[in-house]
């Protein structure tokens, strides 16, 4: 009877109950974030940039007067003979297409402004996807083990009541207890790592605390998924991207210094009036481009487009070995799940019917069948941990083919 009570309690089921899907955590992520919102308003402050860069310079007006003075003892100072005035306006004409090049620069700057937001948004999904099902596995195992310290507590509490009837060793309770004790030191730390998890969690998304939310997404539950054409996901990360619209920022920036290069004219035009007659006053003023042909600037944007296009082959490969060490993983763990840990579970289940059996009939002690069910339980654990190792393998995957989670 006391044999039969006991492996009732420990085959009592493990398990735990959950809420908050993974669809809502990125949602929330991405619609709230804070450093999204400041990526928008970079966004704005690049579109300023764009419409500053579509004005032309504003016209200029003088107004000016000559020979004032006090005059001399002979001859008084007259205003209407010995008083010069101007009154004109210039206008500088921009050439070699400036202001069009201006706009190109402005409207590159918006166009990497918008890829960042994007690759922001996409490092913020795939941390909360990687996070989320970090929390999910780290409860997974918490709960496990809190249900089996449950299950020991009741085990303790058996056969403290058994050894006060005489009816059972006193060393079997030990045992017992040690067991108890080492699960509840187990479960103790499982719930400092759970709750670490959880704050990770909504950290990520952006959220000052844990809102108490539970998690709903089953680790079991294996996503179909297949991995995109490799060139295919190398042009859409957005590194890649980021990169490759920083070479034609850079070669609009080397356009504009090379029309910057070209002078401007500015025209004169307005009134004058000089002892007495009234004339029209007119000019140009451009500069000579002797020694100042804006050769730094000029170099200095090329040296940045070469900078840019460098940059752009060393993302390509990043995303290239990326991509392959995330495939790699992925493929390793899926096929960890779906082969090796069948028959491990199996097995594991297996012993423990064996040696329930055996303690059944009295052909084993209390500690072959406490190690059997703590074999069941790191078996339990560590497929819980790989389950949600292969949920992050394929988030991390998809985040390396520029896909989000």
């Amino acid at each position: 009877m006391m044999r039969d009570t006991l492996l009732l309690l420990l085959a009592l089921p493990l398990g735990a109950q959950q809420q908050l899907t993974l669809r809502d955590a990125i949602t929330q992520a991405v619609s709230g974030h804070p450093a999204l919102l400041a990526g928008a308003a970079r966004i704005d402050a690049a579109q300023g940039l764009r419409l500053q860069a579509s004005l032309s310079p504003n016209p200029r007006l003088y107004i000016q007067t000559e020979n004032l003075g006090p005059g001399s003892n002979n001859t008084p100072l007259s205003f209407n003979r010995d008083i010069e005035q101007f009154v004109y306006g210039s206008r500088v004409f921009e050439t070699a297409g400036k202001r069009a090049r201006r706009m190109d620069v402005a409207s590159a700057g918006i166009r990497t402004s918008e890829l960042e937001r994007e690759a922001l948004a996409l490092q913020i999904a795939t941390r909360v996807a990687g996070a989320y099902w970090n929390a999910a596995g780290a409860e997974r195992v918490r709960n496990l083990l809190e249900r089996s310290l449950e299950t020991y507590e009741r085990i303790v509490q058996y056969h403290q009541d058994r050894v006060r009837e005489g009816a059972a060793a006193e060393a079997d309770l030990i045992r017992v207890q040690l067991e108890h004790d080492r699960v509840s030191l187990a479960a103790a730390n499982a719930a400092v790592e759970a709750s670490r998890a959880r704050l990770t969690l909504f950290r990520e998304m952006g959220m000052p605390a844990d809102s108490g939310a539970l998690l709903t997404e089953a680790l079991e539950v294996l996503p179909a998924f297949e991995p995109s054409d490799t060139a295919v996901a190398v042009a859409n990360r957005p590194e890649v991207r980021l990169g490759r619209q920083a070479v034609e920022e850079a070669r609009a920036r080397v356009r504009l210094q090379r029309s910057s290069a070209v002078p401007d004219p500015e025209i004169l035009f307005g009134y004058k009036r000089t002892a007495g007659l009234n004339t029209v006053l007119g000019g140009v003023q451009i500069a000579l481009p002797f020694g100042n042909r804006n050769q730094g600037q000029i170099a200095a944007a090329e040296a940045e487009l070469r900078a840019a296009q460098a940059a752009t082959v060393a993302a390509e490969n990043s995303a290239r070995a990326d991509i392959e060490i995330a495939a790699r993983e992925w493929r390793a763990l899926q096929a960890q799940i779906s082969g090796p840990f069948r028959s491990l579970r199996e097995r594991a289940e297996e012993t423990a019917r064996i040696a329930q059996a055996a303690y059944r009939e009295g052909g084993a002690d209390l500690l072959r069948l406490l190690d059997a069910e703590r074999t069941r339980l790191e078996v339990e654990i560590l497929y819980s941990q790989s389950l949600a190792a292969f949920q992050r393998s394929v988030v991390n995957l998809r985040a390396a083919l520029g896909m989000m989670p």
